[in-house]
């Protein structure tokens, strides 16, 4: 049963109204353990950071990558969406698992596989491996951003529970909007290959954390092919939209992913509605309308992380240097998870998650005209709207989905509203990967900008729903003797 609880935050948002907090299962440990919530919360966050940097600090070298090893930067952008679709599709499975299983195993599990994934990284011998190895680690990393927050929601109750999720946001913000900077003072120190194995560090941390995490689960099955099903459909998406870059054999296999992917995913949520996508929570419409509008916030960040440093590395500027460029998006995001809060407690996730959505427009638009005119002011501008839509856009999704579903399924339903969010942040690399190369970077920013706009018109009916919910709250409080 979901619970309400006063002056809590959610998605590791601090919040003055109440929220619908996530349950959890019961053999988890509760708020009647010693307060241990602040080094809990700060590792948690840490480790996520470091798992984000796996996109913001390589990110910052693909110029490099693409010299060192014969590709164009374009191609090079493909570390970055197979990444991030990595991260996207299995985020949903380490939500399904930590259902069944727990978080303990699933997390080391994904830390190990990520740590793996990052030394391959870094000893690539050729592009065809970084990638592989890329796979790997967003495999891995996808375990940190949903079995974080279930930690902290197993542990912890109330006013508590809201301190240690905003500290987790807190820190995980500024680590992984760090990584830029981390990433372009370690490549001018050592290279490439070193930035790409920054991840591994994560693994310093589990054995701090390993008394916090909780076994047990329901000890039901995952649906395997439930799983590889979404993956090959959402792969299709992103192979299609990165080809302009690759060709027609990769377009052509996105296209047949996505027509055989489609019904056979429709087909397998009808025969087991209770599978890796139940059907209590894909035929939700505030989940799906509020994760498909989420989706072009990250589209908008992750677009902006490759076309940023192509740019300006290919005017003259060292990685390190354009590191300090963002480095005010960093301080930016440390501030967002207050502001975040006060947002969704006055205006409700699904008006939060459309002002986000407007400001990643906004922000696209910004970017087009600074990386058409190479204007380092216009593009920190660009830069710190998205993460003002980043910080906003994460935490009212998780908000509405958390909302919109029952108990039993929360943990997958925030796992597949995650996937799809992820999801945009891999085509939205891959847009300028794709099209950056056959329309130029500033143009493919252009149109990646429409993205948010249609996200606005899907999320339409959550809007007005909410406006007609504050209006009958009002009358009733004014008819009421």
């Amino acid at each position: 049963m979901a619970r309400t609880y006063a002056g809590s935050g959610f998605g590791g948002m601090p919040v003055a109204g109440s929220w619908l907090a996530l349950d959890v299962a019961s053999n988890d440990v509760r708020a009647d353990s010693p307060d241990d919530s602040r080094r809990i919360s700060l590792l948690l966050g840490l480790l996520f950071g470091l798992a984000g940097m796996g996109s913001s600090s390589a990110a910052l070298v693909l110029p490099l990558i693409g010299e060192d090893l014969g590709v164009s930067v374009g191609s090079a952008a493909w570390t970055i969406s197979l990444y991030v679709l990595m991260l996207a599709v299995t985020t949903a499975v380490y939500g399904r698992v930590s259902d069944l299983v727990g978080t303990r195993l699933p997390l080391l599990f994904g830390i190990t596989l990520m740590t793996g994934g990052a030394l391959l990284a870094a000893l690539a011998p050729s592009f065809g491996v970084l990638l592989v190895a890329r796979l790997l680690q967003g495999a891995g990393a996808a375990a940190v951003p949903t079995l974080g927050v279930a930690i902290l929601s197993a542990r912890y109750d109330g006013d508590v529970r809201g301190l240690a999720l905003g500290r987790l946001a807190g820190m995980a913000a500024a680590v992984s909007c760090l990584g830029p900077l981390a990433g372009g003072l370690v490549e001018h120190a050592f290279g490439w290959r070193v930035v790409m194995a920054l991840p591994i560090l994560g693994v310093l941390v589990i054995p701090f954390l390993w008394r916090a995490l909780g076994g047990g689960g329901s000890g039901a099955r995952l649906d395997i092919l439930g799983a590889v099903l979404v993956a090959g459909t959402a792969g299709g998406l992103v192979l299609l939209v990165q080809s302009p870059s690759t060709g027609i054999a990769v377009a052509a296999v996105g296209v047949v992913l996505m027509v055989l992917g489609t019904p056979a995913v429709t087909l397998r949520v009808r025969r087991r509605p209770h599978g890796f996508l139940p059907l209590a929570v894909v035929a939700n419409p505030t989940v799906v309308r509020s994760a498909v509008a989420a989706a072009a916030v990250p589209a908008a960040w992750f677009a902006q992380l490759v076309a940023v440093p192509a740019v300006l590395v290919r005017d003259g500027w060292e990685p390190w240097q354009v590191g300090v460029l963002l480095l005010p998006s960093a301080v930016l995001a440390i501030l967002m998870p207050r502001t975040a809060g006060q947002f969704l407690a006055r205006f409700g996730p699904a008006r939060t998650l459309a002002v986000a959505a407007l400001t990643a427009a906004l922000a696209l638009a910004v970017a087009a005209l600074g990386t058409g005119l190479v204007s380092p002011a216009l593009l920190v501008l660009s830069v710190a709207g998205c993460t003002v839509a980043f910080g906003l856009g994460q935490p009212a999704l998780v908000a509405s989905v958390g909302q919109a579903v029952e108990s039993e399924v929360r943990g997958v339903a925030l796992g597949i509203a995650t996937l799809l969010f992820l999801a945009g942040g891999s085509i939205g690399s891959a847009v300028v990967g794709g099209l950056g190369e056959a329309i130029s970077i500033p143009l493919s920013l252009a149109v990646l900008a429409v993205l948010p706009l249609l996200g606005l018109l899907v999320l339409a009916p959550e809007v007005r729903a909410r406006r007609a919910t504050t209006h009958e709250a009002s009358e009733r409080s004014v008819t009421r003797p």
